[in-house]
């Protein structure tokens, strides 16, 4: 079946969600049941919706959270950690379930009020718990806490702004491949030749990107493993899944991923060490 069959297939039924003709209103209004996998947890709207209390464990860090891109950052990153034995870096790992609306109770939105995971609560601080939401800013905080894969301004500022710039762009650069070529390849309820090609092309332009940069490098700030670091491993959860077809269901044949040659070897390479492995199939507790 080729795409334009799908795409007259997908507009030839009775639901007005599928009308090429649509026209934005004047004042936007939800529809219900809009389609898509998400839509029965999608709101316009912020805030707890139900009361739920979350456990705690005995460990200093407790980590609240998913093994999707985002969660698997931080798993990669804590489990780094403990393959270097750093004492205080211990941590409990509870699942937030998003499909069943988890990330709506109120202990969880009074971590991270933005409801999504992952969210992480530090409780060896002598002044309180603290609350950190964002993976960007969990992984800088934790690698800062332990001065462990970030460069430090003090040893070499060159290095520390070429992470700390790679983590930015990661952060500003998946939403791209995520709620765009993700959702619209893999989640929307109908096939939209339009939103996939142009997500399409952005998501290929960023895997440009990153192979070029890891043709001569062999970790995203150079070569070695002290240059490996926590913009390896935030960029990797997406990057290097997507490319090693861990993300969406042939998503790296359509993408031709294998066009990418440094990026394979690098997401490869990275895909091999101890503490990823564990990572991507990190054993979270239940909430409930």
């Amino acid at each position: 079946m080729t795409q334009d069959t799908i795409n007259k297939d997908s507009t030839n039924n009775n639901d007005a969600s599928n009308n090429n003709n649509y026209t934005p209103p004047k004042v936007w209004q939800p529809v219900e049941g809009n389609g898509g996998k998400f839509a029965g947890t999608n709101k316009p709207t912020a805030g707890a919706r139900h009361k739920q209390k979350l456990p705690k464990g005995d460990n200093p860090l407790q980590l609240y959270s998913l093994n999707t891109p985002n969660g698997v950052k931080i798993n990669i990153l804590l489990e780094e950690l403990a393959e270097l034995g750093v004492e205080g870096a211990k941590y409990d790992a509870f699942k937030i379930d998003i499909m069943e609306g988890d990330q709506f109770g109120s202990e969880f939105v009074t971590i991270n009020p933005n409801s999504k995971i992952p969210a992480l609560v530090d409780y060896s601080d002598k002044e309180g718990p603290v609350h950190i939401f964002e993976s960007g800013a969990i992984m800088m905080y934790l690698a800062e806490k332990f001065s462990k894969f970030i460069p430090l301004a003090t040893d070499n500022a060159h290095k520390r702004a070429a992470c700390l710039s790679w983590v930015m762009w990661q952060m500003g650069s998946a939403p791209y491949v995520g709620g765009g070529f993700g959702h619209f390849f893999s989640y929307a309820p109908y096939p939209m030749q339009y939103p996939i090609d142009r997500f399409t092309m952005e998501t290929k332009r960023q895997l440009d990107v990153l192979d070029k940069h890891l043709a001569n490098s062999e970790y995203m700030i150079g070569d070695g493993e002290e240059r490996y670091t926590i913009a390896d491993m935030i960029i990797w959860a997406w990057y290097g899944q997507l490319v090693l077809d861990e993300l969406y269901e042939n998503g790296a044949e359509f993408l031709d991923a294998s066009s990418y040659s440094n990026v394979q070897r690098w997401a490869k390479q990275i895909a091999a060490r101890p503490a990823v492995k564990r990572a991507v199939e990190l054993e979270l507790k239940l909430i409930n």
